[in-house]
């Protein structure tokens, strides 16, 4: 008998890593959900029969911890999903020094240090590692730096990583998706609907993507279909590759907008 294969989803409590987290137990395999939030974590792990390990993914000694034990409770890790983030939503020259250092902890940090110790399991398994960056892995937006640069440095940890772990049978890929409603979002499009004076959260999301060919946000859900398939056999020749889930976004050119109003 075939064992199940295991994975592992940081910043599992909540948004992508919560809908990766259902999806990956749907497909058959155990879970592990960290985070450094116990009771989301716990909400998660109940709901989809998950194992709920709290820690933080920039301590490298609790990084250990978690991996050790997965290990010890399931005895082999197939699949990381790299997908804890947040901070740095401000420009270079309101950035201070302790507010850069958490942006890059959050968004860099986070997927380096728990790849680094699972490279070695993943190596013994064939396994893959799914690391979730951002549009702003490939653009940039307004006043936030610490954000998009920690993004843009998760594509460039994915392609070192699949070089270098490629001849042990380890596939590294990451997925950009654009805006997808989770509580991060939610949040933004709160501040974003008062500051515009616009009537709440849905008409936000609706200015955010009214140049997004597909017209709307991302569900969790469907971010967790393309990670779901990138953990799977049915990408087995694919690495190293940025697999952008954006409803079309990154495909617009911005110079030609003003053409759209001429019907």
């Amino acid at each position: 008998m075939i064992a199940p294969r295991v994975a592992l989803v940081t910043g599992g409590g909540t948004g992508i890593g919560a809908a990766a987290a259902e999806r990956l137990a749907a497909d058959g395999y155990r879970v592990v959900v960290t985070g450094r939030r116990a009771g989301p974590l716990s909400e998660v792990a109940e709901r989809i029969g998950a194992l709920p390990l709290p820690g933080d993914m920039t301590d490298s000694a609790s990084v250990a911890g978690v991996v050790d034990a997965v290990l010890e409770e399931y005895g082999r890790l197939d699949v990381v999903v790299a997908n804890a983030g947040g901070h740095g939503f401000s420009s270079v020259t309101d950035t201070d020094d302790e507010s850069w250092r958490a942006s890059l902890d959050a968004n860099l940090t986070t997927a380096f240090t728990v790849c680094r110790r699972a490279l070695p399991e993943l190596a013994r398994s064939a396994g893959a590692i799914v690391v979730v960056s951002s549009l702003a892995g490939l653009r940039a937006g307004p006043s936030v730096a610490g954000y998009t640069v920690g993004k843009h440095a998760l594509i460039g940890l994915t392609r070192s990583m699949a070089r270098d772990f490629g001849p042990s049978g380890v596939r590294v890929n990451a997925v950009c998706p654009g805006w997808v409603r989770t509580p991060m979002a939610d949040a933004e499009m709160d501040e974003l609907a008062q500051a515009a004076g616009i009537a709440g959260r849905e008409e936000a999301y609706a200015l955010v993507t009214e140049n997004v060919p597909l017209r709307r946000a991302s569900e969790p859900a469907e971010i967790a279909g393309v990670v779901a398939f990138l953990a799977s056999a049915d990408s087995s020749y694919i690495t190293g590759a940025t697999i952008v889930a954006d409803g079309g976004a990154h495909i617009v050119d911005v110079p030609t907008l003003a053409f759209d109003a001429l019907g």
